[in-house]
């Protein structure tokens, strides 16, 4: 057996062992972050702060429908490590298989479900009028292509749930610098404007999504996609949606409730929403170690749960945390302490950076709290539990952060900082809950263990 691009976590130096896959991982979750990022840089600088806003506005209503499929890469992956952790072929490639011809029929179906969509969900955001038909026209566009972006993001989990995650580093690194130059010419050189940036975003993922595919189907490795025993197995499909399902709706509906955060956002006017963008643009940066943390606890502990490890994947789990933590702080005070020169990225504009700014100092220390969320979700969910975290992050992310916009900008003033400062608020007794979720699973697994 044929192993030379895998990565077997159940043996050998747990922090080594997490280390070399998260960070081509957290590269190459920097390059895909740069697809929108670099939008905006382009937008904001060369056609102006409403087109700012308006490609700023649309993230949410994008999120809705990617994160629900990012549950299912979820599930697919932790059914995939576990039967490569368990050595059990028939059954990897089952799930492969599976997985693919569902992501083919996702495809289809999140296309015209997200271009219907565009409207209302615009509308449900208060979307101001001086942003409203250009955030129109780059979600159309960005929906007319989401294809690409659905198939590299499941053949990327695929690769990742055996441990390679260095070529889909390549493949994004490829394609990032394309969508760069794709920007510049669209926007800049052919004056195509907002329809420019989202026209360059959906080339380059389906050109990642092509490499994808080609690396999957060419390779000879344990991994590789056969197109004639290309079929869904509904049994197989039902083990994903055990897992996929709860991340999935946890991920929409907390797409979701942030929309109402940008409806409090909206209010504000142009300038505002463009700060806020802008804060999220960074904010997602500050996100990506402790996002590459928890996809590596969920692979390391879905593999060493197969491999029957659990003391190990318990500690790779504690390890994962510390990790996060420590990268998650150099990068979060340094966006602190240079908050406005990065705003200043994006745009010009004063008012701009000044919101920006504001959220910035406001939030950025906070996501401390929201790594160890984010890597005990993932290593729960490499355990098969996925229902614990969805319901966690629901009650905290959604039904917190919700009541706390409600009754501060009623009872105690609306205003920018106050409305930004839900998203701490979510985290801090996100993280007092899961801790004390996980604790009492880990005393029950130790239990059943020694029955």
């Amino acid at each position: 057996m044929t192993r030379t691009t895998t990565r077997d976590m159940t043996q050998g130096a747990i922090w080594k062992q997490i280390l070399l896959f998260s960070l081509p991982l957290m590269l190459g979750n920097i390059f895909q972050m740069l697809y929108n990022t670099v939008d905006s840089i382009v937008v904001g600088n060369y056609v102006g702060k409403e087109a700012l806003a308006a490609v700023g506005s649309t993230t949410m209503v994008v999120n809705m429908l990617v994160f629900f499929f990012n549950g299912f890469s979820v599930g697919a992956g932790v059914l995939i490590a576990r039967h490569f952790g368990a050595r059990d072929m028939e059954k990897l490639h089952q799930a492969i298989e599976t997985t693919m011809a569902t992501t083919f029929a996702f495809c289809a179906l999140f296309t015209a479900l997200g271009i219907a969509s565009v409207r209302p969900m615009l509308r449900l955001m208060a979307t101001p009028d001086d942003v409203f038909e250009d955030a129109v026209t780059y979600l159309t566009i960005y929906f007319m292509g989401i294809s690409g972006l659905l198939i590299y993001n499941m053949g990327s989990g695929i690769l990742r749930a055996v441990g390679d995650t260095r070529r889909p580093l390549m493949f994004l690194a490829l394609t990032s610098v394309m969508n760069i130059v794709l920007d510049l010419l669209f926007v800049v050189s052919f004056h195509a404007g907002i329809a420019g940036a989202a026209y360059a975003t959906i080339l380059s993922q389906f050109v990642s999504a092509i490499l994808t595919l080609a690396l999957l189907s060419r390779t000879q490795d344990v991994y590789r996609l056969s197109w004639r025993d290309l079929k869904i197995d509904f049994r197989v499909l039902g083990q994903i949606f055990a897992v996929a399902l709860p991340a999935g709706i946890q991920s929409v509906i907390t797409a979701l409730s942030n929309t109402f955060v940008q409806s409090y956002i909206n209010f504000f006017g142009s300038s505002c929403m463009a700060g806020w963008s802008c804060y999220n643009k960074l904010d997602q940066f500050i996100m990506l170690p402790m996002q590459s943390m928890a996809m590596a606890a969920t692979t390391f502990v879905s593999q060493n749960i197969g491999a029957g490890r659990a003391g190990r994947a318990h500690k790779g789990t504690l390890t994962a945390i510390g990790m996060s933590l420590a990268v998650t702080l150099v990068v979060a005070v340094g966006l602190y302490l240079f908050a406005e020169p990065a705003i200043g990225l994006f745009t010009a504009d004063t008012s701009v950076i000044e919101f920006g700014t504001l959220f910035m100092h406001a939030n950025t220390l906070f996501l401390l709290f929201n790594c160890v969320n984010h890597v005990l979700a993932g290593a729960l969910r490499g355990r098969g539990d996925a229902q614990g975290p969805m319901v966690v992050m629901l009650a905290c992310f959604v039904g917190i952060r919700q009541i706390y916009l409600f009754l501060v900008t009623r009872l105690v003033a609306n205003t920018p900082f106050l409305v930004g400062f839900g998203y701490p608020v979510g985290w801090v007794t996100c993280f007092i809950a899961e801790v004390t979720y996980y604790l009492l699973r880990q005393r029950a697994w130790k239990k059943q263990a020694a029955a």
